[in-house]
């Protein structure tokens, strides 16, 4: 079995709700006719509109599908099926890990929200060097200073799809849905010095690996499939 992680770029005017039930009513049919298990539907619907996301692609993030097939070589259908859905897709081709496993519920939206975070290495780092320190000490302190309820790390192996931004990872992470407007929800914090010093160890942290002038993140709700 193979992962395949899809990217949704769309109009940003363009209602989430209206995009989200396009995809339930017309891709999802299609990737399950092709093949596709397991499927994760990630949306930037009305429930997570009220999100701050950081956006450097035109036109932005809006939606990523992620799916496992026996074959990824048997994907041309499932990304017709995606392509038709919106302005441009970037797919690929991932190693999943959960280091924070969290409850869902086939065909349901998942309780809270969940930030889709494309990530890219640090120039000055080996690719050792960034995988030991994101996978290993960086673990620890995400999940110390935040409120996360459920963190998957999607490894880039390959791209799939022409022109796909060259991302090294595209990170899920679960929050209470009040983490969308309070910082201290957010960072798991109980006043405003505990919020200070969790934003400050996160912060501190991430730009120990990570590049951020490439990265961008999303809100979106999670509705798994099966």
């Amino acid at each position: 079995m193979e992962k395949l992680v899809y990217l949704l770029f769309d109009d940003p005017e363009r209602s989430g709700s209206a995009l989200r039930d396009d995809l339930f009513e017309q891709a999802i049919p299609s990737l399950r006719e092709a093949g596709a298990e397991q499927i994760v539907l990630h949306v930037q619907d009305d429930d997570v509109a009220a999100g701050q996301p950081m956006r450097r692609s035109d036109p932005p993030i809006r939606a990523m599908i992620s799916f496992w097939m026996q074959c990824a070589d048997e994907r041309a259908s499932c990304e017709a099926a995606l392509a038709a859905a919106a302005s441009r897709i970037a797919g690929y081709l991932v190693v999943e890990s959960k280091p924070l496993v969290h409850e869902v519920a086939a065909g349901q939206r998942t309780a809270g929200m969940t930030q889709v975070t494309c990530i890219a290495r640090k120039p000055d780092l080996t690719e050792d060097e960034f995988y030991d320190y994101w996978q290993n000490d960086h673990k620890r302190v995400a999940i110390e200073t935040q409120s996360t309820t459920g963190y998957v790390r999607n490894v880039v192996q390959r791209a799939v799809t022409a022109g796909a931004p060259p991302w090294d990872a595209i990170v899920e992470e679960t929050f209470p849905i009040e983490a969308l407007t309070d910082p201290k929800a957010f960072y798991d914090a109980r006043d405003d010095a505990e919020l200070k010093a969790n934003a400050e160890r996160m912060l501190e942290s991430c730009r120990r690996f990570l590049d951020f002038e490439p990265m961008e993140f999303t809100h979106m709700s999670e509705y798994y499939l099966g």
